[in-house]
């Protein structure tokens, strides 16, 4: 069965929010004779990771609230490749997109290839978020480290959190075709956090 590994590689120089310098890992390695240890400092939102809604809401739910039934499921990649600036409401009209789905969204963001952070991103702009809560969908992910670029009061996630539509950021998409598959989105197992690191595969076919 085959299967593709959507997550970003955890590294000391690899890409992060804004170029923040601060939100790199920090790999602490120790050895002794011949036992090797590393303690990792890693901001939640590193990669690959999943937002719970106390990340843009005070005193909302946090990160173990999320039952892991909603992360391995059947989704939907949809190809937004001709999406300029943000994806917009148009643009996932022209999707086939139904109650209940979990949209994994293909933008030109899989394409950037540096650790340098990219400040145009393509996102998710508030009318397409209203797009998705009319259509109830029950997640959506993207090729970036954000839904949104830092949007006043930032809209797109909040009102995602309010409809219990999971976000989930940092995928990587440019080998994947659009169409339907399989995921196994596998958190951290954190408790009272806003958001959680995650390994997402996708299958071929259900397993």
């Amino acid at each position: 069965m085959k299967f593709y590994d959507i997550s970003m590689p955890i590294t000391p120089d690899m890409m992060v929010w804004e170029n923040n310098e601060g939100s790199k890992p920090n790999l602490n390695r120790n050895v002794e004779k011949h036992v090797t240890s590393t303690t990792m400092t890693l901001n939640l939102h590193t990669g690959t990771h999943i937002d719970a809604p106390l990340h843009m809401i005070n005193d909302a739910d946090t990160f173990e609230t999320i039952n892991l039934d909603r992360l391995v499921r059947k989704v939907k990649v949809i190809d937004l490749t001709d999406a300029k600036d943000g994806i917009t409401r148009s643009d996932l009209e022209d999707c086939s997109i139904e109650k209940g789905d979990f949209l994994l969204c293909r933008t030109t963001n899989s394409f950037h290839t540096t650790n340098q952070f990219d400040f145009d991103f393509i996102y998710l702009k508030e009318d397409a978020a209203d797009f998705c809560i009319e259509k109830q969908i029950d997640g959506i992910g993207i090729d970036t480290l954000g839904i949104e670029r830092s949007q006043e009061g930032n809209p797109t996630h909040r009102k995602l959190f309010r409809n219990d539509i999971i976000i989930m950021e940092g995928l990587r998409l440019s080998e994947i075709e659009a169409g339907e598959y399989f995921m196994v989105a596998s958190p951290l197992h954190l408790v009272g956090t806003e958001a959680a690191p995650a390994r997402v595969l996708l299958f071929d076919k259900e397993i």
